[in-house]
């Protein structure tokens, strides 16, 4: 199942940067974690559904350039976004 508007709603406003702010880094790495990780529950009961598993990997290379980007920009925000949405071990 997808995410519903209520959902997206709000991890776009717990993750925005000001009030309008819809598509700020942080917003699309935590709509993007989300997405991953319906999709890791989706491959876990169909194994073999190799279609959707290049579109998992193109997500997953998004996200890491999207982090990489702001780990340069702004390192604090890096941290805690890592942090808050537990990509790190």
């Amino acid at each position: 199942m997808t995410m519903t508007k209520d959902e997206k709603s709000g991890l776009i406003e717990k993750y925005q940067l000001h009030e309008n702010d819809r598509g700020s880094s942080a917003v699309q790495v935590a709509l993007l974690t989300q997405r991953i990780n319906h999709l890791r529950d989706h491959f876990s009961e169909h194994k073999g559904d190799h279609h959707s598993r290049r579109g998992l990997l193109k997500m997953v290379g998004r996200r890491r350039r999207l982090l990489e980007y702001i780990k340069k920009t702004d390192l604090e925000q890096y941290r805690g976004l890592i942090e808050d949405l537990g990509l790190r071990k």
